[in-house]
């Protein structure tokens, strides 16, 4: 066979395995995996790399409509290339149904935003904030059967939250279409309530942000949608877990048979609480929900990692500017409850996981790649053509130079956000090349193609809902 490209003498890492083959991709998908490939008119040397499969980010916000006078630092443009640059092939981002609107008009407007300008490939979860009898009776099971396999639910925010009925009936409609849900834990009335409490006080700075939703506001919604979901007997996803108290409830779930998926992020593995205790309003910077916490926390996310109670690591990409559209909006300046909540990392997830979870010791090359790729395919229908190094599958490489020491610098990345959270964090272990079926996208700090090529993803449903379906 003569293949379109070789990636020569790498050594291949998957979830399961780690060892030294040529990698031979034709028409985009990998062909053969095998020692000694030739006949190529192009060879890759990946020597001295590995080569794993592309990262997946499934908990992204790129162009993501909010307040009006707050706009996300974030096209699909700048977004995609940012994550291509971090290792990534493929990101899922959030499409947001606004009260009033239909799930339908919302993806029309969404799919407009991303047409033309992703250099990787995207797909789309949707969030539903206006839950009617038409959208969960009609227009859900219509776009599950069209491949919007995957929702998410919120327990807070004025604009977005959810009462605990609208909860248990789209978690029922999602047991009877096969949906993926993925619920935002915490409590809304709690939050308001020590907000208030705070801001009685004089506590307005950035800092309060986070006792304004402590550990327990957390806990307390973890479980509740951990209980909601057993009632409705019906698998669920609580997304960026910050914390021991609301990880182990997603742990006594699981030993209890539920199936219960849990997601962590870098700002709990490398951001604290006192990051939102900076002069003026540079906290802001680290304004995020759920808020970065303790020392013991960030072991906690580890453990979690480590043990399987979190099965993927995304990034939770929100980005907003240091500036008056962004996080210093008027409004900000009267408290920490109006600064929009989100940090960038969607160029930054990959490195930090990869030189504090595998250059420390403290995961595997494997779990490496379970966590940042194949788990993320594998929950949400996008299995095995995303996620693995198979034959058959998309050709979605990434190489990276495990030996690679790089500080983390504003001025070296590509989103569109003016700052990031990891400013002067030293990594070891860089992604070099990221390919997008077969073709090179990024080389080093070089992209190699001004022209998105990349696709809208269809998805099969999630195996752990068609499992409830086929009951």
């Amino acid at each position: 066979m003569s293949f379109d490209t070789i990636i020569k003498g790498g050594t291949i890492v998957t979830a399961a395995d780690t060892f030294i083959a040529d990698l031979g991709i034709k028409d985009g998908k990998i062909a053969a995996i095998a020692s000694n490939l030739s006949d190529s008119p192009t060879v890759i040397d990946a020597t001295n790399r590995l080569v794993m499969p592309g990262g997946i980010d499934s908990h992204v916000h790129i162009a993501q409509p909010g307040a009006v006078e707050v706009v996300m630092a974030e096209d699909f443009n700048s977004g995609t290339i940012a994550a291509a640059f971090g290792g990534n092939t493929t990101v899922m981002p959030f499409c947001l149904q606004k009260k009033g609107q239909s799930l339908r008009e919302a993806l029309k407007i969404y799919h407009k935003e991303a047409e033309g300008r992703c250099h990787i490939d995207v797909s789309f979860h949707l969030i539903l904030t206006d839950p009617n009898p038409g959208v969960l009776g009609q227009e859900l099971p219509a776009l599950v059967e069209e491949g919007y396999t995957s929702l998410k639910v919120f327990m807070t925010y004025d604009d977005m939250v959810l009462k605990d009925r609208e909860l248990l009936e789209v978690m029922a409609a999602a047991r009877r279409t096969g949906a993926f849900v993925m619920v935002h834990a915490e409590g809304y009335d709690t939050i308001r309530f020590l907000s208030d409490a705070l801001e009685a006080e004089g506590k307005t700075a950035p800092y309060y942000h986070g006792p304004s939703r402590p550990a327990a506001v957390e806990r307390e919604a973890t479980h509740r949608a951990i209980s909601f979901a057993e009632i409705t007997d019906v698998p669920i996803m609580i997304v960026h877990v910050s914390n021991r108290e609301a990880m182990e409830e997603i742990e006594r779930a699981r030993r209890r048979g539920l199936n219960i998926s849990g997601e962590t992020c870098p700002q709990y593995l490398v951001l604290t609480e006192d990051d939102m205790d900076r002069e003026a309003m540079e906290g802001a910077k680290f304004v995020c929900s759920p808020p970065p916490r303790t020392n013991d926390d960030q072991e906690a996310c580890w453990e979690g990692l480590q043990h399987g109670i979190f099965s993927v690591f995304s990034s939770d990409h929100c980005p907003y500017r240091f500036a008056e559209d962004g996080k210093l909006t008027p409004k900000s300046a009267q408290g920490f409850r109006w600064v929009p909540n989100g940090i960038p990392g969607i160029e930054t997830r990959l490195p930090i996981l990869f030189s504090e979870g595998v250059s420390k010791g403290r995961i595997s090359l494997n779990q490496f790649v379970a966590l940042t790729s194949t788990n993320h395919a594998k929950t949400y229908g996008l299995y095995p053509r995303k996620g693995s190094i198979a034959v058959g599958a998309d050709a979605d490489i990434v190489l990276w130079d495990p030996e690679e020491k790089r500080t983390i610098d504003q001025a070296d990345l590509h989103h569109g956000c003016d700052y990031t959270p990891y400013q002067g964090l030293e990594v070891t272990g860089w992604p070099v090349m990221t390919m997008l079926r077969g073709r090179v996208v990024t080389e080093g700090d070089t992209l190699l193609s001004e022209t998105p090529e990349g696709e809208y993803l269809k998805r099969d449903v999630s195996p752990f809902t068609s499992q409830k379906q086929a009951l």
